[in-house]
């Protein structure tokens, strides 16, 4: 934490009646809620706030968790992972924006775009996990070249896309099944390449670990590959990319 933001801290403390223990707290970088503790000091350290996993937790968690952030004056929340019911109660509560394809919920307004990342949706099917990657992307910042629908089974839906993929500065590879998408487009493109693998696939593929092994196996060099199903995490680091440049 700056000396600036501390020496605002200190000035609530003395003028505001923030307690003691309150303003040590955000000192440390802490936000204290019922069962959370926030972490405001994440963007500074590592460029991007504190961002909340829906899954696992109940919508009275998310909310105080919201509602603590919010009388921060932080904005840009994003929750991922938020299932349906979540996202409703999310929107009533404090509005915002629920895609209840990828499991997104957004709060707050959105900064101006500073740089593009092409992504690569192999099937219709690996969709909710395309758009949690994009609308990461534009919670960050970045605006998207978005190509759907071209997998493997059709190539040549993808080679009408190859001037686009040299042109690119960075690519995200989404695709299920055997996850061979990533592999051909390595062959086609010189720029930073990331692989998701999804779940997406029948017995054999089990539950995605068949994308993920091919991808970690692929020929082409240069690729990086996250978890499965892990579009917020590759929109992350797609990010860190571009703002290196």
């Amino acid at each position: 934490m700056n000396a600036l933001k501390i020496k605002k801290i200190i000035q609530e403390c003395l003028t505001d009646g923030q307690s003691v223990d309150q303003a040590v707290d955000e000192i440390l970088g802490i936000l204290q809620t019922k069962e959370a503790q926030i972490d405001l000091d994440r963007e500074d350290r590592c460029g991007l706030q504190e961002v909340i996993y829906g899954k696992g937790k109940s919508t009275d968690q998310v909310m105080d968790i919201i509602n603590a952030m919010t009388q921060k004056g932080l904005d840009n929340i994003l929750v991922t992972k938020a299932p349906q019911d979540m996202g409703q109660s999310l929107v009533e509560n404090f509005q915002g924006t629920y895609d209840p394809s990828s499991g997104i919920y957004h709060y707050g307004s959105y900064p101006p775009a500073k740089g593009e990342v092409t992504l690569i949706c192999a099937g219709t099917s690996d969709l909710p996990i395309a758009r949690e990657c994009l609308l990461t992307l534009k919670s960050l910042g970045h605006s998207c070249h978005f190509i759907q629908d071209v997998g493997v089974a059709g190539i040549h839906r993808l080679l009408a896309h190859e001037e686009a993929l040299q042109q690119s500065q960075v690519i995200i590879v989404i695709a299920g099944m055997e996850g061979a998408l990533l592999s051909v487009v390595g062959g086609l493109c010189k720029c930073p390449l990331i692989g998701v693998p999804t779940s997406v696939g029948y017995g054999a593929s089990f539950n995605g670990l068949a994308a993920l092994l091919a991808m970690l196996n692929s020929c082409a060099a240069g690729s990086a590959v996250v978890n499965i199903d892990n579009g917020f995490g590759a929109a992350v680091l797609a990010s860190r990319i571009l703002n290196l440049k």
